[in-house]
């Protein structure tokens, strides 16, 4: 038996009463916590090389702030969907952002670089609540006949602060220390804390944790993402470590795939739209990474310009995905989902490709257009195939929906971070960003490939 995709299921829970003032507080909070934790993802990218300096590594070592955030986060998401379900979303996102704040202050007073690593680590663990029941907790809050709605201000949220994080970050060590980039996150942090007083307090099921399985999860992905970020520097170690997290995998996917409601909800990727979904939002943010990544160290080292300079420059890209967003918001339905996504990252790959290969270094000027029409492709796709992936998913799964959305994004964020820390490892400090924009182009022009596979609809899940 089917249902419409718009309406709850049969025994979902329906949003709690509340006043406007408390549901607009609610609400604010939600995505306030969620644009912090997705700027974390990429604000230190733009500090990579003062932190390189500051700290005296190597370029591809100051890589690891932001592969420990990630790979925290990737480890993480799914067990914070299952924690959330049991004992309740709203007390699971508080834990989160309270210990994000917390390993806020513990990166902004890093004296060393191990230190900086393992709280960026911490930090990566809080973020992961908020990230897998951002949408679940909005359910909570809003109408289910404005669920579409809310779900394009999830996505514009991580569409913005995903793409605004390097300008914010150029901006924020224009005017101070690398430790500011961290310490702003203090009284933000705790302002969320209070407004989120506001959500609901919804009971969760009580229903039994499989400890065993989260932690295999953990260990699954943790595995995987260090060994892939070792490769280059311990290739012996980091086969080791790959084939650890493989074998782990299959013996967490053996252990929960009978289940009804597995941790990793293998229910959803039955439906050809949201499966296609995922693997378009991995390649295009693996893409996109590598890019935002390879920018800021063309502009600074090949072109020479201060981290002011660089990050202004790449201010097109939020503003250009604020316009797409709106766009996106405006004409997307399920008819015209394969059209926007690929033409989105037709559109970023054209970016990412016309930035290796224009002459900057006799008109720097020109990255501007360039970087315009990269921030409009990745608005463009980011918003609709994150719209169509939720609205593939049945009402009462909308928190696994979230929790693997944001795994599939996250997945590619990091690939893109691994496989920019193995080019930087292995080519000279001015070819390498060349070479991470032209890996990312070629990977988001498969994301747009791979979008054109989508039905007309979104097919319904059976109940």
């Amino acid at each position: 038996m089917s249902r419409p995709l718009s309406a709850p299921a049969a025994g979902a829970a329906q949003p709690l009463s509340a006043t406007k003032g408390q549901s607009r507080l609610a609400i604010a909070s939600i995505l306030m916590a969620l644009a912090l934790v997705v700027l974390d993802a990429s604000i230190v990218n733009v500090a990579l090389p003062t932190l390189s300096r500051s700290l005296q590594v190597t370029a591809a070592a100051s890589v690891l702030v932001v592969t420990a955030y990630q790979t925290a986060l990737v480890m993480a998401l799914l067990p914070c969907a299952a924690l959330g379900e049991t004992l309740g979303y709203r007390r699971v996102f508080l834990g989160g952002v309270a210990l994000f704040t917390l390993a806020s202050g513990l990166c902004a007073a890093a004296p060393t670089l191990s230190w900086l690593v393992a709280a960026r680590f911490i930090q990566g663990l809080g973020a992961a609540a908020v990230m897998a029941l951002g949408v679940a907790l909005l359910r909570t809050v809003v109408p289910s006949h404005k669920l579409g709605a809310a779900i394009g201000w999830n996505a514009l949220v991580v569409a913005l602060t995903s793409a605004a994080g390097p300008t914010i970050g150029a901006l924020v060590l224009s005017l101070a220390s690398w430790p500011w980039l961290f310490a702003v996150n203090l009284p933000l942090g705790l302002f969320v804390l209070a407004a989120a007083q506001a959500i609901p307090n919804e009971r969760g099921s009580a229903r039994a944790l499989d400890w065993w399985s989260m932690a295999l999860n953990m260990m699954a992905f943790g595995l995987l993402v260090v060994g892939a970020e070792s490769l280059s520097r311990f290739p012996d170690l980091a086969g080791l470590l790959l084939v650890g997290g493989v074998l782990t995998l299959i013996v967490m996917v053996r252990r929960e795939a009978p289940k009804a409601r597995p941790l990793v909800p293998f229910d959803l990727l039955v439906d050809k739209s949201f499966r296609l979904s995922v693997i378009a939002s991995v390649c295009c943010f693996t893409g996109q990474a590598a890019g935002l990544i390879a920018l800021p160290f063309y502009l600074q080292h090949s072109l020479g310009l201060s981290p002011l300079e660089a990050g202004l420059y790449l201010t097109p890209w939020p503003l250009m995905a604020a316009v797409a967003a709106w766009l996106a918001g405006r004409f997307a339905s399920p008819s015209a989902t394969a059209s926007l996504c690929a033409t989105g990252c037709a559109c970023l790959s054209a970016g990412l490709c016309a930035a290796g290969a224009w002459p900057l270094a006799v008109t720097p000027i020109g990255i501007a257009p360039i970087v315009m029409l990269c921030g409009l492709g990745f608005g463009l796709f980011q918003v609709t195939n994150n719209r169509n992936m939720f609205l593939s998913a049945p009402f009462e799964r909308s928190g696994a929906a979230g929790g693997l959305q944001s795994i599939a994004r996250l997945t590619g964020q990091t690939a893109g971070v691994v496989f920019a820390t193995l080019l930087f490892s292995a080519a000279p400090v001015h070819t390498a960003p060349r070479m991470c924009l032209a890996m990312g182009a070629i990977l988001t022009l498969m994301a747009g490939l791979i979008s054109m596979l989508h039905p007309k609809a979104p097919q319904p899940t059976a109940t």
